[in-house]
């Protein structure tokens, strides 16, 4: 009885945990004017994902693993099950999408604007939600995941008060290959490509820079307008801090759910009855599960857009991010950056980072395509127009 009260401890905060963190990050990009950029459109579908998952699931799950015993009948058994695999669907499937739009930032940062559209990021989204209903409901509801081909826990065969997940080859195969193996390899892949490219863009960056040894000497030895070029450059660095903190992302995904996926493939190829009876599946199952109250934590510990939104939230105030407020060694660094505005951990390539273009004075970013020598400039007269590699004049 102890344990079975200290485990429902433990399984009442992570549950506790999971509604609240997904719903802070939800309010923060609704109230923090800088965590408003499409990339943060993928990070709430996932936070939603999460809440979902926080308050339709695990509290069932958790009865499940108190009692052994299942009081509301096979249907919403099959439908609860139904969900749970949907939400974990629904979780990888943004998750690659949000690894396809920080390589499309990184590799193609001209071309990002036009290419990542507000209905596009919308199809996606939606696409990413019908293919989760597609490998869930429709399986499990027509018995395609069963040995005899029937509705799981439906039937006289079915023993009573139980509420079990059956698993065959065909089913098991298709599901793990097609919604996690796969998409995690084009991740990881996409990632190493992200990796290697920023590695070099931040070697260029650091290189261009200027060296300044005390503030007292940039007082009396201000870098001259070139200099100041180099400087405003390092603004990209921040494209490359998204990267990594939504590879923290993804990696403490991989971590928690991997177990029970290699685990749910195994008992699949071995038409497994129940595996809610083999010991280690609750486990890596509540493994997965706690990634859902995690993710929010990465956030708010790896970017400092949302530890802010987060800090105004709790304490009830109203977030104003007009102006990046942080103390620099260097004065004209700082004049640089409240020219620009900066790129957020998490949002990149946005309206308003073109916008902050438009200065008195004109400035020239200077990038270096990943696959060739071939030197990009971006001009800006009054911030109104730019040029691409091919030489063409983009608008802002």
């Amino acid at each position: 009885m102890l344990s079975k009260i200290i485990l429902g401890v433990i399984l009442s905060l992570l549950i506790l945990l999971t509604i609240a963190g997904n719903v802070l990050a939800c309010l923060a990009v609704c109230a923090s004017r800088r965590l408003r950029c499409l990339t943060n459109c993928f990070i709430v579908s996932l936070a939603v994902t999460d809440l979902l998952l926080g308050l339709l699931v695990l509290p069932f799950s958790a009865l499940l693993q108190l009692t052994d015993d299942w009081p509301f009948g096979p249907v919403f058994c099959n439908f609860y099950i139904s969900m749970d695999v949907m939400l974990c669907t629904a979780s990888i499937l943004t998750l690659l999408a949000i690894s396809v739009d920080r390589y499309l930032a990184v590799t193609m940062p001209l071309r990002y604007a036009s290419l990542v559209l507000p209905w596009r990021v919308a199809v996606a989204m939606a696409t990413v939600w019908t293919v989760s209903v597609a490998v869930s409901f429709l399986p499990i509801q027509m018995g395609w995941n069963t040995v005899n081909g029937t509705v799981q826990n439906h039937g006289p065969w079915a023993p009573k008060r139980t509420c079990r997940f059956e698993l065959n080859r065909p089913y098991v195969l298709t599901d793990s290959l097609l919604t996690f193996y796969l998409p995690l390899v084009a991740m990881c892949w996409t990632y190493l490509r992200i990796l290697h490219i920023a590695r070099a863009q931040a070697k260029r960056i650091i290189s261009a820079r200027p060296t300044c040894i005390t503030s007292y000497d940039c007082r009396n030895n201000p870098p001259t307008n070139t200099t100041l070029v180099s400087n405003v450059t390092a603004v990209a660095l921040r494209e490359h801090k998204a990267t990594v903190t939504l590879a923290a992302v993804i990696g403490a995904f991989v971590v928690c759910w991997l177990p029970y996926f290699l685990l749910f493939t195994v008992l699949g190829l071995k038409e497994h009855p129940d595996p809610n009876t083999v010991p280690e599946f609750p486990f890596v199952l509540w493994l997965g599960y706690a990634n859902s109250a995690l993710n929010p934590i990465l956030y708010g510990a790896l970017n400092r857009d949302f530890r802010s939104a987060y800090t105004h939230l709790l304490r009830c105030q109203c977030p104003i991010y007009s102006r990046w407020r942080s103390s620099q060694p260097c004065p004209i660094v700082t004049a640089a950056r409240d020219q620009l505005t900066e790129v957020t951990l998490l949002c990149g390539h946005t309206p308003d980072s073109c916008r902050a273009g438009q200065t008195d004075q004109n400035f020239v970013l200077q990038e270096m395509s990943s696959t060739s020598a071939t030197t990009t400039t971006i001009q800006f007269a009054n911030g109104t127009a730019a040029t691409d590699v091919n030489g063409n004049e983009r608008s802002c």
